[in-house]
């Protein structure tokens, strides 16, 4: 699982969640603050803060415990004396260890709800904007859902595919927006794989089938 702007396989610009990391960002507003400073870049914890609807001083406190995990740190050049700039010390996180979410169950959880939440409000957003967008990026919105039966292997591989298709085109980084056509502007693309494990049949008894209670006809 990745969370970020980019789509590309590159491991360059990605954090690796540990435990540590992982209980950093079990935290909605924690997930949120990083995922403005990648977007956005540089700001302060005022400018969050306005942003999420929040007050300074507590954008400030979660900045700090997100500065002690490694995820975000101090820009120095923007910094003066009166105002703290902060900046992400990354543009993607990986959840890739299989058996970190055993170790921490309780983490996972609050982190991928977290995330969950995060991208519920992004596409809540997008939705209170839809109709002041103008025809052709309001035809290009879509969410749509399909019911596959697959095995693990091959879900696996539907998120691969996934992937690999949006690597295939342009990320949102600096370097890339100014070599962008006119007219390019930030899509989020959000992919979801949501296994949908179907009951346990009923046990069968010793002696075989049991006939159903109630009316027969």
């Amino acid at each position: 699982m990745s969370t970020g702007h980019d789509g590309s396989k590159d491991d360059a610009d990605a954090v690796v969640l540990d435990a540590k990391g992982l209980r950093a960002l079990a935290h909605p507003v924690r997930v949120q603050l990083v995922g403005l400073l990648r977007k956005h870049g540089p700001s302060t914890a005022t400018r969050l803060a306005e942003r999420l609807g929040i007050n300074s001083g507590s954008a400030s406190y979660h900045l700090r415990q997100l500065g002690a995990a490694g995820f975000v740190k101090e820009d120095m050049e923007r910094g003066n004396a009166r105002e703290r700039w902060w900046c992400s010390v990354h543009q993607m996180t990986r959840f890739s260890d299989p058996h970190l979410a055993d170790r921490e169950p309780e983490a996972a959880l609050a982190y991928l709800q977290s995330v969950v939440a995060t991208y519920t409000l992004r596409t809540q957003q997008t939705l209170n904007e839809l109709q002041t967008m103008p025809r052709m990026w309001r035809d290009s919105f879509d969410m749509s859902d399909w019911a596959l039966r697959l095995t693990p292997e091959e879900s696996a591989s539907l998120h691969q595919e996934l992937c690999d298709v949006i690597a295939r085109y342009r990320p949102d980084t600096p370097e890339a927006a100014a070599r962008a056509p006119e007219g390019a502007e930030r899509v989020g693309v959000i992919t979801h794989v949501l296994p949908e494990l179907d009951a346990p049949a009923a046990p069968v008894g010793p002696c075989g089938p049991q006939k159903a209670t109630g009316t027969e006809r």
